[in-house]
């Protein structure tokens, strides 16, 4: 069975779509992304953290705004600590995403 990632950025805009474009294509994960902005391209909501099996945010106040909405997925959330300095596709943003996904997923990206 697909692990189920969430990302997770304010806009939904730069980060969490080019983190969600990294694993899109790969069968052993379903992938989804959404942010905590209220004007985000896509919202957070209850039903997407349920889906869920890890959610990766990009900031602290990101795993704070998704606590807020459900406590309990704490133990599911990593903060992967990227500043929104980065625009969809960077390729810096790409590579670090790379190295910190690598790490948390134990796969080759």
């Amino acid at each position: 069975m697909a692990k189920r990632v969430l990302f997770i950025c304010t806009g939904n805009i730069d980060r969490s779509p080019t983190a969600e474009a990294l694993l899109k294509d790969r069968e052993e994960f379903e992938v989804r992304s959404a942010g905590t902005w209220m004007k985000a391209q896509k919202r957070v909501s209850k039903s997407l953290i349920d889906w869920s099996d890890v959610i990766f945010v990009m900031e602290e106040r990101h795993k704070k705004a998704i606590l807020s909405i459900k406590p309990e997925v704490e133990e599911k959330t990593v903060v992967l600590n990227i500043p929104n300095l980065y625009l969809r596709n960077d390729p810096n943003l790409i590579k670090i995403l790379k190295i910190k996904l690598s790490k948390y997923l134990r796969i080759e990206l």
